[in-house]
């Protein structure tokens, strides 16, 4: 009868790692209802004694009427008998869900479609779990369902699963294996007894006596989720963990029309970290120059991540109308550069519904229905995916000049400083940081310059894919100590320094150009990047590349010319030679002497001296697992010496935790004595010398004394202390009674001085008064869980009697 109980109660645990998955609690609170359907006509089927067949038909009958009235109700005969309309509307519900579940990321909203479809879904594994536990009786089967369950958010989110939800639903599965091993051993006949709790001894039942092997199962168990939830935590790091968890959808407030990015193009260190480093596409410009690709465009930060903001495609923006919009805050009066791109998507990639694209693109010529972003120009589709497309593009790239950028005013549309200056609350160091490097620029572009000087040359940053952290606090941490990380914490980083300093930033994910192979541009796995767009007015949006390039950073990025610091003015130099190499004067031939270094050393340039993160050496994180584990050891004695601490040192204290009924029955009168007597106790079970329950204080006195031969300083000092206890329990008047610090000290050390070197030495380490102390909390817990199964819908006895 408690099979389809513990059952449902495993499938409602392992449920609640869906948490992070929805933005609300409706869809917990429909699977509560489920779970609690499913159950209750298990129990029915089981009461009834149905086959086992008819048992999961049951459920879904009664997950059918659950849904129903939860549901559909005002479709329904009498809110609960399901109709033809109400079933027609628990479709339509079921395919908005599935439809809307595709196009939002995680955290959706906890709308009725996405509710229902969860609500659903959990029904059935609550179904199925029921019938490998309760009809087929494979209860370790039933992990498979429950394990399918629980990689829905493991395979959909990049952060891993927290280790509470984890312990909830291992506890769930572990009480569903206990339960299944009980049913089974109580057919068995009087089990054998690993150990007698204390509920053991309450009486003699007719049925196998089985607490003693639950009592077992029940450690082993608690057991194998500690160590998987501690042993993780001593290893390196396999799975990816991006420090500022680029995503969207944060929000969950955006409609049927969303578009979700898919995790694997989000986590950024993922694709830079895999083994294979696939070609994810080509192609071919009309000035045989590489370009970053840009896909997504990041524009809110909430202190957490980066996100983007519902994006606006209307039929009138579809591609094949005709030109995009216009570039925003591209002036009509400056100069751009037209360039024609051919790109051909790898057929390979993970299903992507954005068109990586130069910045900004005017025209795209693509089957299928992609649409522009009217604000940032991303191009995308509900409908049609990225994977084995070809396009054309055509872009206007503004020659904004380092003069004309210098003049840019300072001021920009009011528009664009609201939605691309919105930061959260920052900690005062990082503004500070940000007012402390760009202090002495003169106009907000040599401001953007030197922010990104600070990243690349200054500021001592270097490359490395072992960064982890989500929030706030990780960004400061990147900035004020490490200064390691990889291209999402620099691009997140300089856009919110830029934000600080009143530069409109956003965050743009994309490629880098790639590397060219036989007359093509092949761009691979490994050049995933992410670099920020700060906005300038007049000019519009412009790429920086703060991020480390060549071998000791991200092979293939490249400082844009027009961010590059101005070289510094210089007098015409005397030497012939040099004036004949330089063929004029040095300003002038700087700019071609920099392309020509970029083209004979792509990788070693513009990023500054950049040395390689120094990992921590394997004996540095051996030593720290070993003192770790140490310091776990020495839990027992810490806790120990507090005790002693608070009893010995006040005496007068209340005492910790009485062992015995003499110290309860002492502490009522007086807490000092109660102390003292309690501290003599713990002494001698740590010296393995524990009194008898039924020995009198003085008869103890009287036989450590003979027993160990004490002097009469000892001897006095614990006669002292039986004396005060006995007056204390037995006399009407016990009278006055001095503090007996210095009695317990020459007792304790009286005991010490007759075990061996070893005991005391464990007594110190491992004192096995903590020790039975850890113990017995354990056994209370161990019985509050018996007590919990020993709750009953109706009395077994008296259904035998009868």
């Amino acid at each position: 009868m408690r099979l389809p109980i513990w059952s449902g109660v495993a499938t409602l645990a392992v449920s609640l790692t869906l948490y992070p998955l929805f933005d609300g609690g409706a869809w917990l609170w429909g699977s509560l209802g489920a779970v609690l359907a499913v159950s209750a006509a298990g129990v029915l089927a089981s009461r009834l004694t149905l086959p086992g067949w008819a048992a999961p038909l049951l459920g879904l009958v009664a997950l059918g009427v659950y849904l129903t009235a939860a549901y559909a109700g005002d479709k329904a005969w009498v809110l609960v008998v399901p109709t033809k309309e109400s079933a027609v509307a628990l479709l339509k519900l079921l395919a908005t869900g599935f439809a809307d579940i595709q196009r939002y990321a995680a955290p959706v909203p906890d709308e009725p479609p996405i509710a229902m479809l969860t609500t659903a879904g959990v029904g059935l594994i609550a179904i199925v779990v029921d019938l490998f536990v309760t009809r087929l009786r494979r209860a370790a089967l039933a992990g498979l369902p429950l394990l399918a369950l629980f990689t829905v958010p493991a395979a959909v989110l990049p952060d891993p699963i927290g280790w509470p939800a984890f312990i909830l639903g291992a506890l769930g599965f572990t009480s569903l294996l206990i339960a299944d091993g009980r049913e089974r051993v109580g057919h068995w006949g009087r089990a054998v007894l690993v150990r007698r709790s204390r509920a053991a001894d309450e009486g003699v039942q007719e049925s196998a006596d089985t607490r003693g092997l639950r009592l077992s199962g029940k450690r082993i168990g608690f057991t194998a989720i500690a160590l998987a939830v501690l042993l993780p935590a001593l290893l390196p790091t396999l799975e990816p963990d991006p420090l500022f968890g680029f995503g969207v959808g944060g929000s969950g407030k955006g409609r049927g029309n969303s578009i979700s990015i898919p995790d694997q193009v989000a986590d950024l260190r993922g694709r830079l970290q895999l083994p294979e480093n696939n070609t994810v596409l080509s192609y071919t410009s009309s000035d045989d120059t590489p370009r970053y690709l840009r896909i997504y465009s990041l524009d809110v930060f909430d202190g957490r991540r980066w996100t983007m903001n519902e994006l606006k495609g209307r039929p009138e923006n579809r591609v094949d109308q005709g030109p995009l919009p216009p570039p925003p805050g591209l002036a009509s009066s400056m100069k751009t550069t037209r360039v024609e791109t051919d790109i051909q998507v790898s057929e390979d990639i993970t299903p992507l519904q954005f068109l990586p694209l130069p910045y900004p693109p005017q025209l795209v010529r693509a089957e299928g229905d992609w649409r522009a972003d009217v604000d940032s120009l991303m191009v995308f589709s509900s409908g049609d995916v990225a994977g084995g497309l070809r396009y054309q593009v055509v872009s206007t790239e503004p020659e904004a000049s380092a003069d004309q950028l210098d003049a840019a005013p300072k001021t920009v549309d009011p528009a664009v400083a609201e939605r691309y200056l919105k930061l959260p609350d920052l900690p005062p160091q990082i503004r500070q940081l940000a007012q402390r490097v760009v202090k002495d620029s003169k106009s907000p572009y040599e401001a953007a310059v030197n922010l990104q000087r600070f990243f690349t040359t200054t500021g001592g940053f270097t490359y490395s894919l072992a960064t982890q952290g989500h929030d706030t606090d990780a960004l400061r941490s990147f900035l004020e100590q490490t200064r390691a990380g990889y291209c999402e914490q620099f691009a997140s980083a300089m856009a919110v320094l830029a934000r600080s300093i009143g530069i409109p930033a956003r965050v743009a994910i994309g490629y880098t150009g790639g590397t060219k192979i036989e007359g093509r541009w092949e761009v691979r796995t490994h050049d995933s990047h992410a670099w920020p767009e700060l906005y300038f007015e007049g000019v519009g949006w412009l790429a920086f590349e703060p991020t480390p390039a060549g071998s000791a950073g991200q092979g293939t990025a490249r400082v844009p010319d027009y961010s590059l610091p101005r070289p510094a003015e210089t007098t015409p130099s005397s030497d012939p030679s040099t004036s004949a190499a330089d063929g004029g004067d040095t300003p002038s031939s700087a700019p071609n002497s920099r392309d020509r270094l970029r083209e004979l050393d792509p990788e070693g340039i513009y990023s500054g001296s950049v040395t390689p993160v120094e990992t921590t050496p394997l004996w540095v994180t051996i030593a720290l697992a070993v003192a770790g584990l140490l310091v776990i050891l020495l839990i027992p004695a810490l806790v120990r010496l507090v005790i002693r601490n608070r009893r010995v040192r006040t005496l007068t204290w209340k005492v910790s935790g009485p062992s015995d009924e003499v110290t309860a029955r002492a502490e009522k009168v007086d807490a000092s004595v109660a102390a003292a007597w309690a501290e003599l106790d713990d002494v001698l079970c740590d010296y393995g010398m524990a009194r008898v329950p039924s020995e009198t204080p003085r008869a103890l006195a009287r036989r450590l004394t003979q027993q160990h031969e004490f002097g009469a300083e000892p001897a006095a000092a614990i006669s002292t202390i039986a004396s005060a206890v006995e007056r204390l329990l037995f006399a009407r008047d016990p009278g006055e009674i001095a503090p007996m610090r210095r009695e317990l000290r020459t007792v304790r050390r009286a005991l010490a001085a007759t075990v061996s070197r070893t005991r005391r030495v464990r007594a110190a380490l491992l004192p096995p008064s903590t020790l039975l102390r850890i113990r017995g909390l354990g056994e209370k817990i161990l019985d509050g869980f018996d007590r919990l199964e020993n709750i009953r819908l109706w009395n077994r006895a008296a259904r035998r009697n009868t």
